[in-house]
């Protein structure tokens, strides 16, 4: 049974489901009892006061479902397997010291600016040594709707892989603004490379899968009202998944497909802070990340989480079309 692909591929999903639920809920009562809950700014925006205390460092669930399946059905003398493991844990690992800092030591900035760029570029830099190593300096990447046709950039992917990987992680950052949002979006993103992996033989499927089934998991404690927060332990954890699998399948050109929400997010930021400075204090949205524009134009939370989700899922079948 172990040698069919898809048989795996369930046991991966279900295995990481099954310790994102019942793991989940003990980590959830730790996190508790020591009281690491969530500092919430009052931006003006309904029932935002109310999830002041909410456990955060939630990610860590998410990180122990997805090792534990890996570890177990991947084959880890597989380059690309080790590549995504690391670049993923990594980043958790650079979310989990902002979380620390912010809700153990009390500082609500947590880490500086310079310092989780920093240690963003460290892991991207690394990530990408290998993988241009790996394939000989040729970073082909697939072109959507051209079926075995590639992009050859040479020396010009490098940078091209910062901007995207980099790009990627602080989007999912920004996603996660809202109980559900970008548990719910990275799932569908998580899907998409499932099948593709399943699909191409790629060997890629006990990681992706292992992703699928803990946000499964972690989704019932984080969909409204929520009982956990996956903080920027989660978050960067999960940007780092999406940018690496994109990576290891020739895929990065469809990031801009199937985790488009996540660049939406990040440029409504970008857009906003460019225009506040330029316009002398005046702005495109209500509140950035959109997200939040959308919930001052009236929208409920749970209307924007499904929304941005149907989005996601049209985006990924478009993603399945485009290969």
């Amino acid at each position: 049974m172990f040698q069919y692909i898809t048989f795996r591929s369930a046991c991966a999903v279900i295995l990481s489901l099954l310790i994102a639920t019942v793991v989940g809920k003990r980590i959830i009562r730790i996190l508790q009892k020591q009281q690491v809950g969530e500092e919430i700014r009052d931006l003006g925006l309904e029932g935002q006061m109310q999830k002041k205390g909410t456990p955060t460092m939630g990610g860590v669930i998410i990180l122990l479902a997805i090792l534990v399946p890996v570890v177990l059905f991947a084959r880890l003398d597989n380059v690309y397997i080790q590549l995504m493991i690391v670049s993923t844990i990594w980043l958790g690992l650079i979310g989990f010291l902002d979380d620390y800092i912010k809700i153990m030591l009390r500082r609500s900035e947590g880490l500086t600016p310079p310092q989780k760029m920093l240690g963003q570029f460290l892991v991207t830099g690394i990530f990408v040594f290998y993988l241009y190593n790996l394939k000989g300096g040729d970073m082909a990447m697939l072109i959507p709707f051209w079926p075995g046709h590639y992009l050859h950039l040479g020396w010009l992917a490098v940078p091209v892989a910062f901007l995207a990987i980099i790009g990627t992680v602080n989007g999912a950052n920004f996603t996660d603004g809202l109980d559900g949002l970008a548990s719910s979006v990275t799932l569908l993103i998580a899907t998409f490379f499932s099948v593709v992996a399943i699909g191409t033989q790629s060997g890629l499927h006990p990681i992706t899968c292992a992703v699928v089934g803990s946000l499964m998991g972690f989704l019932l404690f984080n969909v409204y009202p929520a009982s956990v927060f996956m903080g920027d332990t989660g978050s960067l954890a999960l940007g780092g998944f999406v940018a690496s699998a994109a990576y290891m399948m020739d895929m990065p050109i469809f990031i801009l497909i199937v985790a488009l929400i996540y660049w939406v997010e990040i440029l409504s930021v970008m857009i906003q802070v460019t225009y506040f400075k330029i316009s002398g204090g005046k702005r495109i949205f209500r509140m950035a990340p959109i997200h939040h524009h959308f919930e001052l134009c009236g929208w409920s939370e749970t209307r924007v989480v499904a929304v941005f989700s149907i989005v996601t899922a049209l985006l990924c079948l478009v993603g399945i079309l485009a290969l």
